[in-house]
């Protein structure tokens, strides 16, 4: 069986719409920027614009995630054992992406955060799980899902107070919890 090539135009147009879409945000608020203008920018018609995308919101997470976060999601993805190093890699990551983020498209940002959230602890979930299933193939599928989730919520949680509330660095942030998080609550007191 052979796989359909996608014509390139097509694959053009598609990046030359969401290359517009990134273009505008950092000029004006989500709420503000509309079809006409994407479509303007892009230098195409309503019609190739749906075409491709059923709305802006539809537009806005597939920039998010097959442009923008396609980095962060490959950096976190990279990792195959639940350690130290790999809480500290994918934090570091993800405050990396959110401050260059936020300064790309600083008007658009708090827009963005919602469907940001989402993607990234989704993908931060299945890739605990799947480590999680390497190291502990024992345990019940419940009790590693519920840790992945756990995981994913909390380290994306952590970022976000790094970014709005703490004085040092990602790195020194991350590693005052680490000893909790690798050693568990009642041995880290220990250590």
């Amino acid at each position: 069986m052979t796989e359909a090539k996608i014509d390139p135009r097509i694959i053009r147009t598609r990046k030359l719409i969401m290359d517009a879409f990134v273009q505008l945000s950092t000029r004006k608020e989500f709420k503000d920027i509309t079809i006409k203008d994407i479509t303007s920018e892009a230098t195409v018609n309503r019609a190739t614009f749906y075409y491709h995308f059923t709305d802006k919101y539809d537009l806005l997470e597939k920039v998010l995630t097959e442009d923008l976060m396609t980095s962060v999601i490959s950096e976190i993805s990279g990792h195959d054992e639940l350690n130290e190093g790999t809480v500290t890699n994918i934090f570091l990551s993800l405050t990396q992406f959110q401050k260059s983020l936020q300064s790309q498209c600083r008007r658009s940002f708090e827009a963005f955060t919602t469907t940001i959230e989402a993607i990234i602890k989704k993908e931060l979930e299945k890739l605990f799980y799947k480590m999680l299933r390497l190291q502990h193939f024992k345990e019940s599928d419940e009790s590693l899902r519920v840790t992945a989730v756990m995981l994913s919520w909390g380290i994306y949680g952590a970022s976000i107070d790094w970014q709005n509330n703490s004085q040092v660095s990602a790195e020194e942030y991350i590693q005052l919890a680490i000893p909790y998080i690798i050693h568990g609550m009642e041995s880290a007191s220990a250590l």
